[in-house]
């Protein structure tokens, strides 16, 4: 099989910004060899390249002058049970912005490339790790904002929306094979496949269709949220209700009519739905 991923890559992998902490992730075949180039044990014949995967390590990151850059943690992830398949470390270091770029230079000094948006998620597909549409629900993941949406992400990270697309496929290779039986020997005046099989097997791809349609629309609707208008006459309550469900006065309450000239738009998150 040819090598998709043949560079050791690397990336900042929590949000931009200074903070307690952040990660940086390596990734690729020369992970551990670049990264024993800049962590260092107390001893140091002490490697990461020789510890086992799903451990974590207390060193020193230093530059090519020996000078310290930070105490940090090194996570080792051995191919293939790491996220992307590879062989990964995390090195988890104060947050500041500066040790970040410094640990980042230092990283592309050494052999690495700087991975490119969502790299580390492609190689996860490449090495078969996750399939597309649970390579997908990772950016949903991120991108969760309410309930509603990060439990439909999880579902569909977990392989909940793959195994529904298997179940059609399966039921289509179904159809397929019986009626190709049948055209293979329309000349024999022979049947080899029961009319209500056939029937039946059709009605359920035709539903299973139709439910993975509408899972859409309502996937649709909890990512992006429902637009709701409040619309009536003047001095019906309107401003009243807005602000009852917004919890603050967003809007002038008046029985003077025509108060409210503009329109007033906000977001609330209701149950889970935005």
């Amino acid at each position: 099989m040819k090598n998709l991923t043949p560079h050791t890559i690397c990336a900042i992998s929590t949000p931009s910004g200074s903070g307690g902490i952040a990660v940086v992730r390596v990734s690729g075949n020369e992970a551990f060899e670049i990264c024993d180039k800049i962590f260092a044990f107390n001893q140091p014949e002490v490697k990461l390249a020789d510890k086992p995967g799903y451990t974590v390590h207390f060193g020193n990151i230093t530059d090519n002058k020996n000078r310290l850059i930070d105490e940090v943690l090194a996570t080792v992830f051995r191919s293939p049970n790491s996220f992307t398949g590879e062989d990964v470390v995390e090195i988890s270091c104060h947050g500041s912005l500066y040790i970040q770029q410094r640990i980042l230079e230092l990283l592309l000094k050494n052999g690495c490339t700087l991975a490119q948006p969502g790299e580390f998620t492609m190689r996860a597909f490449h090495n078969g790790k996750m399939d597309l549409s649970q390579a997908e629900a990772v950016a949903d993941l991120i991108a969760s904002t309410t309930a509603a949406t990060h439990r439909m992400a999880v579902n569909q990270m977990r392989g909940g929306f793959s195994s529904e697309l298997n179940k059609l496929r399966q039921k289509l290779l179904d159809f397929v094979s019986l009626v190709e039986l049948e055209l293979d020997f329309t000349e024999e005046d022979v049947e080899f496949a029961d009319r209500e099989q056939l029937k039946t097997l059709a009605v359920e791809i035709e539903e299973k269709i139709s439910s993975l349609a509408d899972s859409f629309r309502v996937g649709n609707v909890l990512k992006n949220g429902i637009p709701v208008a409040l619309v009536g006459e003047t001095n019906v309550g309107k401003s009243t209700l807005l602000n009852l469900l917004l919890n603050e006065e967003k809007a002038i309450v008046s029985d003077i009519h025509g108060t409210t000239r503009d329109s007033i738009e906000d977001v609330v998150d209701i149950e889970g739905i935005t």
